[in-house]
């Protein structure tokens, strides 16, 4: 694991291997990025890294200068593992460690991109849920949701939907608010 782009560019990543996530493949970051790379100035950018894991979409963010930054996940050794890195790159990163449906009810900000990682154990429901609590209560008025999932899943019931890019087994969607709140 690496960071693609940016001040860092190149740089390797190592998590600790007890870590239970599953973190997005290089190929898959480059291809997102290359995507967002042409919709948003980094420097104006605000980003919200739910299910953050180990930290590499943060961290990607990051390097490419994103105006701020926070990571969310509810497991202690993956947010240590962020604030690890974060110091050592020179990285600010806010990290929250938090049940994810927990911080939702609790945040008053809004953010330009919100990047959703969620363990591949949820149920169409369970996704629906998140990005409607995130679209109503405000926290994105006008910028992206992006949903990383395994290949299996569609979301393009789902409110908001845009598209879906696949790379190798998972898959980002990509949702906007329609509704103009």
């Amino acid at each position: 694991m690496r960071i693609i782009s940016g001040t860092h560019k190149g740089r390797r990543l190592s998590p600790p291997k007890r870590l239970p996530v599953r973190p997005t493949t290089d190929r898959s970051k480059e291809a997102l990025f290359n995507i967002l790379n042409n919709l948003f100035k980094w420097k104006e950018t605000t980003v919200l890294d739910l299910f953050t894991g180990t930290g590499s979409i943060s961290f990607e963010f990051a390097s490419r200068g994103a105006k701020s930054i926070t990571s969310v996940d509810q497991n202690k050794d993956c947010i240590k593992y962020i604030n690890e890195v974060s110091k050592d790159f020179g990285f600010k990163i806010s990290t929250v460690k938090k049940n994810v449906f927990d911080f939702l009810e609790s945040n008053p900000y809004s953010f330009d991109i919100i990047f959703l990682d969620p363990p591949y154990i949820f149920q169409i429901k369970d996704y629906e849920n998140v990005i409607m609590k995130l679209f109503f209560n405000k926290w994105l008025e006008k910028g992206l949701i992006i949903v990383e999932h395994s290949v299996k899943v569609n979301l393009d019931e789902v409110f908001g939907f845009l598209e879906t890019r696949t790379y190798g087994n998972n898959s980002f969607s990509f949702f906007k608010n329609k509704a103009g709140r």
